[in-house]
């Protein structure tokens, strides 16, 4: 039982009437204690690790959160106890109280000790074990020696030597799982535990033991799935290949954890709510924690399966007939199988599922016939066409070649623009108007598409066109369109099958299969058919981890969303324990894992537009180079854009991808500058930048007074600004631009704008550059807005000590903020769920320049 005085302390820095935290509550269990592991964004991001002892949760602060790692002693800072209670919470403490700032429940589960714990705990050293959904294994609390003997002396969380361990240099659990688990299934006591865990040496894989390249791992929150390239013929070396159906349905992933089933699509969108059958189906045949790979489908009368059954299922909310056919294992009872060869993998997959089996849950089978033979089968039974994998494959976050289709007919998602009347006795509609989204973007009318549909189809799509209509055409390219037609929002993702492309981009013989749900329509492009790979290919992708007998295991990586910190499977990351910053101490590793994390973010500023790069090969305190061009440095997902940018000049480059943040960082980059033009419209910048630069002996409040005065004066000339951190000494002002002037004028009306500034306000602001020009005043720099200029991007980091990071905010937030590297590489974490929210008009606001160089009397040259 708890003593009554035990949360003393923790009721009297609280003000209940005024905070969502509990006053008190919670049930004992001594059988099956609890821990909570709570992140919290309160002055500074800490995690809050917590263990139910003796009626209350004993509290320590942890700075940078737990590590796998045991070399990783990490600091844990005691602080008072906690209600049982607390382990529910999960909300924002108001500002104004104790602990003001947002709190999640990281994870969650029971923490089991491995000697007294009571005594442990007054002497200063726990030893237990933890059974949660992100940490596993054995773990030591120790109370610092030498620090005195009051409870108040920090301790160390240390991660003790198991099957779990990971090195940080390939591994950080709280960069690949950053969010909450609140909504997971609390973990039974007796699962999860090395000793107790369903084990896959004895329930899955072969009596010898996990297959070879399985390593011990947690189970990651997200995975993103292996995808396929479509391709023209069957590979001619067919024995390196096996051969599956390809299913006319939905991808998706099944996460098994502690009996909890989370089912989600391949873009990351969760169908639990939608599949409780197929739910229901999974917790029968207790499986082993993983994730499972697979389709959903509804068996047809006609066909082996119904694209338009199964998509009619949820609309009518009747699930139950669904079957799901699980072709792949990337993780099972806590090891990542990813290295796994293919047919290992599907072993054990095999295995666990016939162990317990459910008519709705099913083993995709291979088939050994000539691939041509099964194509022709498959095409004449009404399939969709077959799946190629190269049969020892690892598993990849991606699209990869060693995943190849081949479809009885060209089939993909379009999305429909538009609708023409129906003809005859049809109702509804006649044809829905088709279009893909190039490479700039637009959205070009690809043909139309008239058969396929029944009545009820013919229906339920009127609805669903009505419900999106508009006056104006949503096609910005292709030629041939109705005249006589309706539009709509592209909004609606349709999948039609297709006999072929047109020289001029349309389709012929197309067949309309039903909507789709579960892709969005921006992401929808047409789809490239590549040449399958010859019979002695070396094109064949490298393993993920592959390795000569004898070699010691590659790192392991974990799995996440766009959103999250996935390395690349293929990308090795040379020193990773080189520090970058000595004063963060901020390693390599870090450092490209930090681009990982923010890549979803960074590329929407990244997008089309021509970049520079710092490197730092020995570290900001080293000799940095500015890098425009490849040269002899090749980075995958950096491309070169036409020479014509820049004639006489090396190919400018783009950051085409996400892995090109990281592979640039492997490179040693760590700044990311953009032009303020895009590359399909060059010669007309987009945007202008204001750069607030403080000369020496200039205050931060007096940056945070010009970026004011600025805004003021673009305002008065009806340009909206946006502001940014610079990661450095300043702040940046960007204001969007229709493109309609070339970049001479829009340089020069920049520099009128900061002329006026420097006049009429001379003892704050200075229109010339240099050192001596700006002592005591602010440089708004203008010359960012040259041809070739460039500004660093959104979330990039700085050169800096410190690691500073570039963050778009919020006006009403510029008070607040500490400096112009208010976030870092280290912080990042408080300021993500911000994201680019602060930034979401930013292209509604596109402002024309021509009234604005009226009011300021500007006339261009």
């Amino acid at each position: 039982m708890a003593d009554k005085s035990a949360l003393k302390t923790y009721r009297d820095k609280r003000n209940f009437d005024a905070t969502p935290e509990p006053a008190e509550g919670g049930e004992a269990n001594e059988d099956a204690r609890s821990f909570v592991v709570q992140k919290h964004w309160a002055t500074r991001l800490h995690y809050d690790f917590r263990l139910e002892l003796e009626g209350t949760m004993k509290s320590w602060a942890v700075p940078k959160g737990p590590s796998f790692d045991p070399n990783d002693k990490r600091m844990a800072m005691p602080t008072e106890d906690h209600p049982i209670a607390y382990n529910r919470f999960e909300g924002t403490i108001p500002a104004g109280n104790y602990g003001a700032g947002k709190v999640i429940i990281w994870d969650k589960g029971t923490w089991h000790p491995l000697e007294d714990p009571h005594k442990g705990f007054r002497e200063g050293k726990l030893k237990f074990e933890l059974r949660g959904h992100k940490l596993h294994g054995k773990w030591t609390l120790v109370r610092m020696k030498g620090r005195g003997e009051g409870r108040a002396d920090p301790w160390l969380l240390i991660k003790e030597r198991d099957a779990f361990v990971r090195p940080n240099t390939e591994y950080s659990v709280v960069d690949e799982m950053p969010d909450s688990v609140q909504s997971l299934a609390d973990r039974p006591a007796a699962i999860a535990a090395p000793g107790d865990a369903p084990d896959i040496a004895t329930t899955a894989a072969a009596p010898a033991g996990p297959p070879e390249g399985a390593r011990p791992a947690a189970l990651p929150e997200t995975l993103q799935p292996q995808l396929a390239v479509l391709v023209d013929e069957a590979p001619a070396d067919t024995q390196d290949w096996l051969f599956e159906v390809k299913f006319d349905g939905y991808r998706m992933l099944a996460r098994v954890e502690g009996g909890a089933i989370q089912l989600v699509t391949r873009n990351g969108n969760d169908w639990t709510p939608r599949l409780a059958g197929l739910v229901k189906a999974l917790r029968s045949m207790d499986l082993p924690d993983g994730w499972y790979d697979g389709e959903i489908i509804m068996p047809g009368e006609d066909v082996p399966a119904d694209f338009q059954a199964l998509q009619g299922a949820f609309d009518s909310h009747r699930t139950e007939q669904i079957v799901f056919y699980l072709f792949d294992l990337p993780f099972c009872a806590g090891h990542d199988l990813r290295d796994v060869p293919l047919v290992e993998r599907r072993a054990v997959l095999q295995r666990i599922v016939e162990r317990k089996p459910h008519p709705n849950v099913r083993f995709s089978e291979v088939f050994d016939v000539p691939a041509k033979q099964m194509l022709d089968s498959a095409c004449r039974l009404g399939l969709e066409g077959v799946i190629a994998k190269r049969r020892d494959s690892a598993y990849v976050g991606r699209r990869s070649s060693d995943w190849i289709k081949l479809k009885c007919k060209l089939r993909q998602e379009f999305v429909i623009g538009g609708w023409t009347d129906p003809q005859g006795s049809r109702t509804g509609l006649g044809s829905l108007l088709l279009g893909v989204h190039g490479d700039d973007g637009k959205l070009r009318y690809a043909g139309n598409v008239g058969t396929g549909f029944n009545e009820a189809t013919l229906r339920q799509l009127r609805e669903a066109l009505d419900a999106v209509a508009q006056e104006r055409s949503p096609f910005q390219g292709g030629t041939g369109i109705p005249r006589a037609a309706h539009w709509v929002r592209p909004e609606l993702v349709c999948e039609v099958s297709f006999g072929e492309w047109t020289r001029d981009g349309k389709i012929r013989h197309s067949v309309f299969h039903g909507l789709r749900t579960d892709k969005p329509a921006q992401q929808i492009g047409r789809e490239p058919v590549v040449h399958a790979p010859p019979q002695d290919a070396p094109a064949k992708e490298p393993r993920a981890g592959a390795r000569k007998a004898g070699a010691p295991a590659a790192p392991a990586k974990a799995s996440a969303p766009a959103a999250a910190t996935t390395l690349p499977a293929n990308l090795r990351v040379s020193h990773p324990e080189r520090v970058v910053d000595p004063q963060s101490g901020i390693t390599k590793i870090e450092l490209v894992r930090y681009y990982a994390l923010v890549a979803p973010l960074m590329m929407e500023h990244l997008k089309g537009r021509p970049i520079a790069m710092v490197r730092a090969p020995d570290g900001i305190e080293g000799q940095l180079f500015f890098q425009k061009h490849l040269d002899r440095y090749k980075m995958a997902g950096v491309v070169q854009l036409d020479p014509a940018i820049f004639p006489g000049h090396p190919a400018m480059l783009e950051i085409a991808t996400p892995e090109g943040l990281l592979s640039a960082a492997q490179m040693n980059v760590i700044e990311f500058h953009t032009w303020n033009g895009v590359k399909t419209r060059i010669e007309t910048p987009d945007r202008m930048t204001f750069d607030i630069d403080p000369g020496e002996g200039v205050a931060w409040p007096q940056i945070q007074e010009a970026a004011q005065l600025v805004r003021a004066m673009l305002e008065e000339l009806g340009l909206p600004c946006f502001l940014k951190t610079s990661g450095g000494k300043g702040l940046h002002l960007v204001v969007p631009l229709k493109k309609q002037f070339d970049w001479d004028t829009v340089k020069d009306y920049s520099q009128a704008v900061v002329q006026h500034m420097a006049r009429t306000l001379p003892d704050r602001f200075v229109a010339k550059s240099g050192a001596k020009n700006r002592v005591g005043r602010i440089f708004i720099d203008y010359l960012r807005n040259g041809y070739g200029a460039t500004t660093a991007c959104a979330w990039s980091a700085r050169a800096r000590p410190g690691l500073g990071i570039s963050v778009p905010v919020r006006w009403e937030e510029l008070m607040s903020l500490k400096g112009g590297n208010h976030w870092s590489v280290p912080t990042v974490h408080e300021r993500l769920d911000e994201g680019n929210t602060p930034w979401q008009d930013y292209e509604a606001s596109r402002a024309p320049l021509a009234a604005a160089m009226k009011k300021l009397g500007f006339e261009p040259r």
